[in-house]
């Protein structure tokens, strides 16, 4: 397995659509494993292949407190959606940023396994939100595509502030702030 390098808003490639997976193979099953492993060391609950500039429609999510419940969807869609859940979210390439964020409180996604199988299932709670979360990456949108453009701008820069801080060899202000609390 191998760590992957997650993408970072406003990264131009972010945006990019997921094209379908057409081919159920040993590559798949490498990039699952590494995106897992990508994800968990990160750490976060979610990972589309398009945040680790692989255009598939691939994802991974473990909701799961142990972080022993990987969940893998191929091609996924939404076939329905019901309730609104308005949650707190954040997302790993928009590293320290967290708001709220309106979806469907329950849906039921189809998709296929590694080796080609489709199966549906039923989501709800934090696993029917990352999921609808992880999907919007396959599309080219992000959470903060959900925020006030001013919101949205103000993102961006302190992002933008902090690579810049964090290339110079110093620790990005948030850092510096939180540390200070």
């Amino acid at each position: 397995m191998a760590m992957l390098s997650i993408l970072e808003y406003p990264d131009p490639r972010l945006r990019a659509r997921a094209q379908p997976v057409t081919q159920f193979d040993q590559a798949l099953g490498k990039l699952v494993d590494d995106m897992l492993e990508t994800m968990y060391a990160a750490p976060g609950i979610g990972l589309a292949a398009t945040q680790v500039n692989v255009p598939k429609q691939v994802l991974v999510i473990d909701v799961s407190e142990e972080r022993n419940r990987p969940l893998v969807f191929v091609n996924p869609e939404i076939v329905s959606r019901e309730g609104v859940a308005k949650t707190e979210e954040g997302c790993l390439s928009v590293p320290g940023v967290f708001d709220e964020v309106e979806r469907a409180a329950k849906v039921r996604v189809r998709a296929r396994h590694l080796d080609g199988e489709v199966f549906e299932q039923d989501l709800e709670g934090p696993l029917a939100v990352c999921l609808q979360h992880e999907m919007d990456h396959l599309d080219g949108k992000l959470f903060v595509d959900y925020l006030s453009d001013l919101k949205r701008e103000r993102i961006r820069k302190k992002l933008e502030k902090d690579r810049k801080e964090k290339s110079a060899g110093r620790r990005p202000a948030a850092a510096q702030s939180a540390r200070a609390s």
